[in-house]
């Protein structure tokens, strides 16, 4: 292998690390997003059903 083709071998592997470590960076900030998003969809951190009235709540109907 002369020379020329190992720098070039180098610098193509410290490319393709440099893309695996944006790769995952976007990947964890899409699986931050979508924890959120489901956390809010699910409510969680909002307030309870405590102030609403009775039966509020309490049957959900799937079938339809």
């Amino acid at each position: 292998m002369d020379m020329m083709s190992m720098v070039s071998s180098l610098l193509a592997m410290k490319a393709g690390g440099a893309q695996s470590q944006i790769a995952a960076t976007i990947m964890k900030s899409n699986a931050d997003a979508e924890k959120s998003t489901v956390l809010t969809l699910l409510g969680a951190g909002a307030s309870s059903l405590a102030n609403v009235g009775a039966g509020v709540g309490g049957n959900l109907n799937i079938s339809a």
